[in-house]
């Protein structure tokens, strides 16, 4: 049954069908305004709040048997004072709460503080068209899955009824500093539920602000201003029973606070701005370094791949870092995009130019192989190996050609060179199987050479040494792999025989003779003299002087023995 609009409620309000699932009852009329509902209430402004709210789930729909509360002013206070409330004018306004469910429209007397008034027998035609809302049987479906009903303290929840109360015919009032508001009307229940409903709803709100309190120094500055204005938008004029004033304090010292967390935030939004803008330039330096590298002593493959490491870092710094102002940001990126194409401009100027040395290097090698390939067929040994000698020499002076045209090119000029050792590599082989012979005949000579050593007679060894080296000389040529080890081994007896004899006229010298002589001669006389001087210096008593004459005469003594030596020797 539809609830009867009261005297003097605006044409443009709508009613809030109080009909439940199961029992419908009558329900006061409109209220004449809808205070602001807490943020999250599924009411606009322009309808009256019903209890199904997304921030009360336990009032989604009205109680069983008993009428939807509204909000505002009840039906006896809807009328303008001085103004009476005329039964056919509210009779007529009543058609205004039909359901959107298509149940049929009811209808119920404007209620007054006596007793409540039967329902009329029919419904009565709607005098105007106006929008309609849903019932609570209407959404029922959507609410037929149990929900979570969060749970209400007690004591906070008698705290807030303290500061409301219910009249007789279910208008419920809040007390603030201005004097008593109404916030609606529960009519069909008794007190403590009729304050329970508007008490969930401040609870609601004062869990908001606590919620808002807990996370200020978390959440953004647009997080603020929008939950500041959602909370002063819902602390208007809300529809609710409890400290109103104390919630709008709390609310004030929170903006308050708000506002020195938006200055901690500005500062810290410019900190990061200031480390982000830091970061993108030690990325753009690193850019240029790479950039200003010597390009002949460039590794353009790591290089390369660092600069693609950088342009992702910047993108990652781009997309997760704070934003930078954009004069900042061009200019770093202005930066970094020059760095990166004289990068590239470097490479393939390069590259460019290495292609072209390539080019000329190739050209040069080919020259070089020419000439091998027409000595590879040559005879001539000795000249021929010098002049590949020569040949190599140039190769390596050439320089490089690119990779592939270089190893092609090697294995060329290396065919043509291993094609002349090969067939001189042959003719020695032949010419070594001659020589075997030789070989053994000067390893037997060697034999009687080494039988020599030590010498210990010059003359003898000479003398044994000379009809040898004639016939060294007479036993010809050796292989070639041995010619070095067999003539050492004779150069080696041939140098002690000599050897030998210059230490024998060393020794036997007269010139040298003579100064051994003169200087033993010289060191004899010192040492009487030194003796003297000892002798003086022992019977004077003198310490220092006995110590100096001591060690000078054991010096001279030393010196003259090892002249005599060397005179006898």
């Amino acid at each position: 049954m539809g609830s009867e609009p009261a005297e003097g409620a605006p044409a443009t309000r709508e009613e809030v069908p109080t009909a439940a699932p199961t029992a419908p009852a009558a329900t006061p009329a409109e209220p004449t305004a809808t205070p602001a509902e807490p943020a999250g209430s599924a009411a606009t402004t322009s309808e009256a709040a019903a209890p199904a709210e997304s921030t009360a789930p336990a009032d989604s729909a009205a109680p069983t048997d008993r009428a939807e509360p509204t909000d505002g002013a009840p039906s006896s206070e809807a009328a303008a004072p001085g103004e009476a409330a005329a039964p056919g004018e509210a009779a007529a306004a009543s058609e205004a709460a039909a359901p959107t469910d298509g149940a049929a429209p009811t209808e119920s007397p404007t209620p007054t503080p006596g007793p409540r008034p039967a329902p009329s027998p029919s419904p009565r035609p709607r005098p105007t068209p106006r929008r309609q809302v849903p019932t609570p049987a209407a959404v029922a479906p959507a609410a037929a899955a149990p929900s979570v009903v969060a749970p209400v303290d007690a004591h906070d929840a008698a705290e807030a009824a303290a500061w409301g109360r219910v009249d007789d015919d279910g208008t419920v009032y809040v007390r603030e500093a201005t004097g008593e508001r109404v916030v609606g009307q529960y009519t069909g229940a008794d007190t403590e539920e009729a304050l329970g409903f508007y008490v969930r709803r401040f609870l609601d709100i004062q869990a908001q602000l606590a919620l808002f309190e807990a996370r200020l120094a978390q959440i953004t500055p647009k997080e603020i201003d929008q939950t500041l204005a959602t909370l002063t938008e819902a602390l208007a004029e809300p529809a609710v029973v409890g400290n109103v004033d104390g919630l709008r304090e709390r609310l004030e010292k929170l903006r308050s606070a708000a506002g020195e967390r938006r200055k901690q935030a500005a500062a810290e939004r410019e900190a990061a701005r200031a480390q982000a803008v830091a970061e993108r330039t030690v990325i753009v330096e690193k850019a240029e370094q790479i950039a200003e590298q010597d390009p002949a002593r460039t590794q353009w493959k790591q290089s390369g791949q660092r600069l693609r490491d950088l342009l992702d870092e910047w993108k990652t710094a781009q997309r997760t870092g704070p934003r930078l102002d954009r004069p900042t940001e061009d200019k770093l990126w202005k930066r970094f995009s020059h760095a990166r194409t004289a990068f590239d401009r470097h490479r393939r100027q390069y590259f460019s130019e290495l292609d072209a040395t390539q080019d000329q290097v190739k050209a040069a090698k080919e020259k070089l192989i020419a000439r091998a390939e027409s000595l590879s067929t040559s005879t001539e040994w000795g000249r021929t190996a010098a002049t590949y000698r020569e040949l190599m020499d140039e190769w390596k002076a050439a320089g490089r050609a690119s990779r592939k045209d270089d190893d092609a090119l090697w294995a060329r000029f290396r065919a043509a060179q291993q094609k002349f050792f090969d067939a001189r590599s042959a003719q020695n082989a032949e010419i070594d199987a001659e020589y075997g012979e030789n070989l053994k005949a000067k390893l037997a000579l060697l034999e009687q050479a080494e039988a020599i050593l030590p010498v210990t007679d010059i003359k003898a060894a000479k003398a044994a040494l000379r009809p040898i080296q004639d016939k060294w000389d007479e036993a010809g040529k050796v292989p070639r792999a041995d010619v070095q080890r067999v003539e050492g081994r004779m150069r080696a007896v041939e140098q002690a025989v000599r050897d030998a004899e210059q230490a024998a006229w060393k020794r036997s010298n007269p010139e040298t003779k003579a100064r051994a002589e003169g200087a033993a001669a010289q060191l004899e006389s010192a040492i009487a003299q030194l003796e003297e001087d000892l002798a003086k210096a022992r019977n004077g008593g003198d310490a220092k002087q006995i110590a100096d004459a001591e060690a000078a005469l054991e010096a001279r003594r030393t010196w003259l023995d090892q002249v005599q030596r060397a005179v006898h020797e």
